[in-house]
């Protein structure tokens, strides 16, 4: 069994997520980032798109996730990205983490963040 994995880094994406007004009628900057455990062996052979998961796939598809409708949670906006891109990807397991950039919480030092694994 491999334990190749794909990795998408800091996709960002402005959404309306949150509990505060101001997170629902402004919106906020996120951040996420992706790891999907997934046979990586035939792209590396071939060298070959169609033998590959495209990440630009992958991206798009998150932003698509994290720019419609909207949620109170992050903890709920990682879970439908991560299964999303099981549903939607050949991936065994998957790691999601998403990150509030942009709080509007005052005092707040950090940025908030969840990380969810989930696995077929």
């Amino acid at each position: 069994m491999t334990t190749d994995r794909l990795l998408l880094e800091d996709v960002r994406f402005y959404g309306h997520h949150g509990v505060s007004k101001a997170e629902q009628t402004v919106g906020v900057w996120f951040s996420v980032d992706a790891e999907l455990t997934v046979d990586l062996t035939p792209a590396a052979v071939s060298d070959d798109l169609a033998a590959a998961v495209d990440y630009g796939e992958v991206a798009r598809r998150i932003v698509e996730i994290g720019t419609e409708g909207r949620v109170n949670l992050i903890e709920r906006l990682a879970g439908l990205i991560a299964q999303g891109l099981l549903r939607e990807f050949p991936a065994r397991q998957v790691r999601v983490r998403v990150r509030k950039l942009t709080p509007p919480l005052q005092g707040l030092v950090g940025t908030p963040s969840v990380e969810l694994v989930r696995t077929r």
